[in-house]
């Protein structure tokens, strides 16, 4: 009664089942480590952003690059903006909007200097116009910030290119820029979310990240394909079931009998 199973259309389902079980195992794994590592990432930005903050120099200093903890985790730090070495960030969209970052160096007085990113500015009216960018406030000022890693290609998506026009850079690379200066920066570089005493007028501020659903799909693709396990093991079940039955009845089933086979 099952010596069909040894046929060749029979083995070749057989092989494809237990191909089709571990590799869904394996996706299912997979969909879980990330619904992990996603969650862990919006559990630490979240409570980064929602802490108290704390003095730039305990987290950040020259020639130390930022942890990967300290994302966004929000800073003070007070000094005077360096508009001579002020720079723009091309191809950064804020609400579907072409547009610039604007960062200035933030002198903190004992030859270092810190980046600020002080927001966001629209395009030109074409893509020679310079866009209109408000000037940093005079003197002593107090920034509040979202601590931000260098930017490199890996971490961004963005590829360096040559030939840019004076004053524009691609990446928010703390060690890049610090090249051209006559001060030693900071690693990394500060998100402007408020400034102390505040200025006449700004760039828009970047919104805070969205931390998403902390891997809400990853969970649930997971999940998917362990059902798929049970539905591929329910199928070749069901299909076996159905050929005893219609052997034992006299009917072979054509979906598994070999070519050339008669059908009665």
């Amino acid at each position: 009664m099952y010596r069909f199973l040894l046929t060749p259309r029979w083995l070749a389902l057989h092989l494809v089942v237990l191909l089709v079980i571990p590799a869904f195992v394996f996706l299912g794994r997979w969909q879980f480590g990330r619904f992990e590592e996603r969650s862990a990432n919006s559990s630490l930005v979240t409570a980064n952003i929602e802490a108290a903050p704390v003095p730039l120099e305990r987290l950040a200093a020259p020639g130390q690059q930022i942890r990967e903890d300290d994302r966004f985790r929000r800073v003070t730090v007070a000094g005077t903006y360096d508009p001579s070495h002020a720079l723009l960030v091309r191809r950064r969209p804020q609400d579907g909007r072409p547009g610039f970052y604007v960062l200035t160096p933030l002198v903190t007085g004992d030859g270092t200097a810190v980046i600020v990113n002080r927001g966001w500015v629209k395009a030109g009216a074409t893509a020679d116009t310079p866009p209109e960018v408000p000037p940093p406030a005079t003197g002593q000022v107090t920034v509040t910030g979202r601590l931000r890693p260098s930017e490199t290609e890996e971490s961004s998506g963005i590829k360096e290119r040559p030939g840019l026009p004076p004053g524009q850079v691609l990446l928010i690379n703390a060690d890049a820029i610090g090249k051209r200066l006559p001060y030693r920066l900071v690693g990394g570089y500060v998100e402007l979310i408020e400034q102390q005493p505040e200025p006449a007028a700004a760039p828009e501020p970047v919104p805070e990240p969205d931390v998403g659903a902390g891997g809400g799909l990853n969970l649930a693709y997971g999940v998917q394909w362990w059902l798929f396990i049970g539905i591929a093991i329910g199928g070749w079940i069901l299909l076996i079931r159905r050929e005893i039955a219609e052997r034992k009845a006299g009917k072979p089933a054509p979906v598994v009998e070999e070519a050339g086979a008669p059908s009665n």
